[in-house]
């Protein structure tokens, strides 16, 4: 039995989930279609997703067509949930994008787009909801060639389609002018291996609702998509997401792309890197079962597979077990969208403080850009978000799951900060006794979005390259909290000068002083404010457009781009993200809920001071010297940094 491991992908409402429904249906997988309305449906199996209708995680299913057996990931539509969406990239090696056949090409339609040809993922389009009156499945495709790609094969009219093959293959070409009737065969046999090395999409439709369409689309995701590497040679997985599990405890949703995983397997599982040696700290977990999507014990999870793994701990998502050299793509944390807001965490009853930090960081390694952090000199606990409806998710989840009653602060924008002109950092880090680390850094304004980059000019005779490798292993610490209390980016750090002593200096001395030198630079080049800039793309009724441009406007925006089209206008936007994060429930007034938005990070600019805020600092300032020290050496509570 061959097998595919497909995610499918849709702009909120434009009934991916009831899809998924209906291919269990026809594939005899399930009874009856559950429905998203009466929170009936398979794949929200979360509490909270029944009761709200809505997806927040990513689920995996199983079901088999003809001979063919296919891993189904059904992700969330909602932005705030781009997580998810990410993170499935890891499991599949192909997709289905659906698209309303009403609305058509939608903000986040584009950025799914985008991510999948960025992934190098084959996929099909599946136009929905042509059951409906308004709907126009070649104005879709109209849209889609203009917005998206010109490679676009609309099966159900078989002459563009076998025009389209003929235009790929001179052969065929021939055959085709000569007056030759291509077979259908020929035909779909080019456009697999067209859409299999991403030079077709295929596109089909039809109507879940009404089961319209979906067997025609269980025989092109066998047809077109291809079969993952089932060869078993070194182990290579990635862990994509967790499972809990009353009598396993926590599981892991892994995909293997090569070597084979057994109950009683033992294996080595990274928890950490010694500071002294900068090798990995291994603790061996033996594997206690393995699932698949149905939740049988299947006892062995082989190359090319998709299972939950039961016995291997607390490993963050993302987690690569064997050779991460055999991963067929990289996905970075953030990259559909990223965490822009910060918000406090409270608990309705102060003595479960303990038990919310704790729920929090379970929560952090499901969704590692949650980021729970406790700030102890304020007694703060921080989680950053998506939005606002990511927070009424959470709030339930920490209920219902961990019997956890919260509230939140008002969420407030996570900004960045840069230096504003060239600096060195020094320090001499040589008191009291036994220590010796002295450490010199130049420190140099970067472009905007140029991120940190190092690099040292110092020969190993005067600081050992062990020395040298932890003074890089502890500089994203030293940077995640400048002088204005925010991580710090866009800069060139060079390691200029320094020594080590052949008697006086211990193992840890150069972690320790790193962020000594690190923050002396940085309070001599002077810190700049930087605030993130969203792009955000309206699609309106044409009468509302000169509205949303005057709010761009107010909002300290520019209007970058427009088009009309038909009925409807979109336009592009900067728009600083602490003047729009109220704007959506605006938006929805000033369009009659007609209009869509969806956002995505540009980049950052300078911020006026006055109009960006400080963020405090969690544990002591390392110019504090007597105080850091301290702390640095456990004398005090709570870690180096924190």
């Amino acid at each position: 039995m061959s097998v595919r491991n497909i995610g499918i992908f849709a702009h909120v409402d434009a009934g991916k989930t009831t899809l998924s429904e209906q291919l269990l249906v026809h594939s005899g997988s399930i009874r009856e279609a559950g429905s998203v309305d009466r929170g009936t449906a398979h794949t929200d199996d979360l509490p909270v997703e029944r009761r709200r209708g809505i997806s927040v995680k990513a689920t995996c299913v199983s079901l088999r067509w003809k001979e063919t057996e296919i891993q189904l990931i059904d992700t969330p539509g909602h932005t705030d949930f781009s997580a998810e969406i990410e993170r499935s990239f890891w499991a599949i090696d192909a997709a289905v994008l659906v698209v309303d056949a009403v609305q058509g090409i939608q903000p986040q339609t584009e950025i799914l787009f985008r991510a999948l040809k960025e992934q190098g993922l084959p996929f099909l389009f599946f136009l929905n909801k042509t059951d409906r009156p308004e709907a126009g499945s070649d104005r879709v495709i109209r849209q889609i060639r203009k917005r998206l790609t010109e490679k676009v094969c609309p099966l159900w009219d078989r002459e563009a389609a076998t025009e389209y093959v003929c235009g790929t293959d001179d052969e065929l070409a021939t055959r085709y002018l000569e007056g030759e009737t291509i077979p259908p065969e020929a035909v779909r046999f080019r456009l697999a291996q067209l859409t299999r090395t991403g030079e077709a999409h295929p596109a089909l439709c039809g109507s879940a609702l009404r089961d319209r369409g979906i067997t025609e689309l269980l025989d092109a995701m066998t047809a077109f998509l291809p079969e993952p590497d089932t060869r078993e040679e070194s182990l290579c997985g990635v862990a994509f997401a967790a499972a809990a599990d009353k009598n396993m405890g926590r599981g892991l949703w892994v995909r293997l792309y090569g070597g084979k995983l057994e109950n009683r397997t033992a294996l080595d599982i990274q928890t950490g890197t010694d500071r002294m040696t900068g090798e990995p700290v291994l603790v061996q977990r033996k594997i206690s079962q393995i699932r698949n999507a149905a939740g049988r014990d299947i006892g062995t999870l082989t190359a090319g597979g998709v299972g939950i793994v039961f016995g291997l701990g607390e490993p963050e998502i993302g987690y690569v077990f064997g050779d991460g050299n055999r991963l067929p793509r990289k996905v970075r944390p953030g990259s559909l969208k990223t965490p822009l807001m910060m918000v406090r965490v409270i608990p309705d009853r102060p003595e479960e403080l303990q038990a919310l930090r704790e729920a929090c960081a379970v929560l952090s390694s499901e969704d590692p850009l949650l980021r729970a952090r406790y700030v102890r000199t304020t007694g703060e606990l921080l989680l950053q978000i998506m939005g606002k409806v990511q927070l009424e998710i959470l709030q339930e989840m920490l209920e219902t799951r961990f019997g956890l009653k919260v509230s939140f602060g008002d969420p407030a924008v996570i900004y960045r900060e840069t230096i504003r002109e060239r600096a060195a950092g020094f320090v001499a880090y040589t008191m009291p006794k036994p220590c010796w680390a002295v450490l010199e850094f130049d420190l140099e304004p970067g472009p905007r979005g140029s991120g940190v980059t190092y690099s040292s000019v110092v020969p190993g005779k005067d600081i050992l390259p062990r020395y040298q490798h932890q003074v890089e292993q502890a500089l994203p610490q030293a940077l995640s909290q400048g002088r204005l209390g925010w991580q710090v980016t866009d800069l060139k750090i060079t390691l200029t000068g320094g020594n080590h002593h052949l008697i006086h200096t211990h193992p840890l001395d150069f972690i320790v002083a790193t962020p000594m030198a690190i923050q002396d630079g940085l309070r001599r080049a002077g810190s700049v404010l930087l605030e993130p800039v969203l792009e955000i793309c309206f699609v309106v009724p044409s009468d509302c457009a000169g509205r949303i441009m005057s709010d761009v406007r107010q909002m300290r925006g520019e209007i970058t781009d427009t088009a009309a089209e038909e009925e409807a206008v979109t336009l592009r936007a900067l728009v600083p993200a602490a003047a729009c994060m109220d704007y959506p429930t605006q938006f929805a007034s000033v369009t009659g809920g007609k209009g869509s938005m969806s956002t995505s990070l540009h980049g950052y600019r300078e911020c006026p001071p006055e109009l960006g805020n400080t963020a405090p600092r969690r544990g002591v300032d390392p110019l504090d010297t007597a105080k850091y020290i301290l702390a640095a050496r456990s004398a005090l509570e709570g870690n180096i940094f924190d």
